[in-house]
Formats: C-alpha cells, structure tokens, sequence
C-alpha cells in the first residue's frame, strides 16, 4: 500500500483502486486550537497514572504543568488514541488513529481535532523492531517520508535478548533529513512509565504533536505487547 495523499486517499494495490475514508468535520462539538507555543515546547514529559486500569498518560512541559491528557480506550478494532487538553476530556486537542483493522504495526496517522487535517503520520518497522532495536518512520502532513525515530541499537539488543532486559529504560532518537533533532528517553521505573522528549533543533515546519504521538504508541501500544 503506497501513501500518495495527505489521508484524502490512498492506492490499495491489493483491489486496485483508491481508498477513500469518510470526511471529516471542519470542527468537532468539545474541540478548539490548542493554546499558542502549546505544541512549540522545547521540551516534553510524558508521565502515566501509576496503577490503573488502562493506559493514562499527562503530557507536561518543563515546570511540571499539565499540557494535555489522553487515556486509552479499553475495548477497540483499531488504535484511536485522543489527546485531551486535561483530564475532564472535555476538548480535544488531536488524535492518533490506526489506518487498517488487521495491520497490527500499520500506519498511524496524527490528526488535528479541530479541523480534521492529518498532521502527519508514524509507522513502526515491523522486523528491526522485533530483533535488533525499535525504529519508526516518520511521514509530514503531505505524505512525504521524512525521518525516523530510532533506538539506541547496543540498548536494543540488550533489551530484547538479555534477561530482565525489559526493565533497561529506551533511549531514542529522532531524525529528520539525516540529522538529529530530539531525544526520547524513557527513565527507569519499576510501576509507572516516564518519557522525557527534548527538542535539540526540531524545525518550525516539524509539527511536534507528530513526534509525542509516536511517543504515545510507544508507551501505550508497543510496551503493551511485548
């Protein structure tokens, strides 16, 4: 399946024919924009609720204020993961959607709430990440690749292969163009998971809820099933 539109469409080679999926609304009842420099941060924390039933992450800014919220949905086909501004989820910032039922490490596209447009989109590489290291690629809004997100591949081993390697924290990297733009590092925590996302020199271009939704599946779905 090849991307050939910024999720207006795309070409299943299977059937031979454009895959269109159902419109969306200019704007959502319990949507609005997020507020201005929220998704500008030079840096991010990604904290879940120690102890609960599913998955709830806080996304925080360097001072510890709550930025946004999501928390995953029990029963689902498909990943749709919504970002909250808080944890009343009374308006929703952006969402992070599953584009195929049966592609368990399918694309994943990052869409603005408000007016619906795709941001850009992530997707796991399926066979690195089960026996060297985890790695994502990175695609922009106009469905262009553009990157990836790869961990340290020393630690990745380790993690996959030694004894109580599940317990070594993840340090990643994000890549745009060849070059590196932000860290992603996991500390070590026994319950809970944190995340911590600096921003080393991402472009203004980038959109940077395209990176803290890789940093969501990678907490809530990719942990999930190891």
């Amino acid at each position: 399946m090849t991307f050939v539109q910024p999720y207006s469409q795309w070409w299943c080679g299977r059937c031979n024919t454009y895959q269109v999926p159902a419109p969306q609304p200019a704007a959502q009842a319990g949507t609005a924009a997020p507020p201005a420099g929220l998704w500008f941060q030079n840096y991010y924390r990604l904290r879940k609720k120690a102890l609960a039933v599913v998955n709830q992450y806080w996304i925080e800014d360097a001072a510890g204020r709550a930025l946004a919220y999501s928390r995953q949905k029990l029963l689902r086909l498909k990943e749709d993961i919504r970002v909250y501004a808080d944890d009343s989820m009374a308006q929703e910032l952006f969402r992070i959607q599953q584009l195929q039922v049966m592609d368990m490490w399918g694309r994943f596209a990052i869409v603005d709430s408000a007016s619906g447009a795709g941001v850009g989109m992530v997707r796991r590489r399926a066979m690195a990440s089960a026996f060297v290291r985890d790695e994502w690629e990175v695609w922009d809004a106009a469905g262009q690749l553009v990157g990836g997100i790869y961990e340290e591949k020393g630690r990745g081993l380790a993690r996959k292969w030694l004894p109580g390697g599940a317990l070594i924290p993840e340090k990643m990297m994000l890549s745009l163009g060849g070059q590196p733009v932000a860290t992603i590092d996991q500390q070590f925590k026994v319950v809970g998971d944190i995340w911590d996302v600096t921003c080393l020199a991402v472009p203004p271009a980038f959109d940077r809820r395209v990176l803290l939704g890789a940093c969501l599946l990678m907490s809530m779905v990719e942990r999930a099933r190891k």
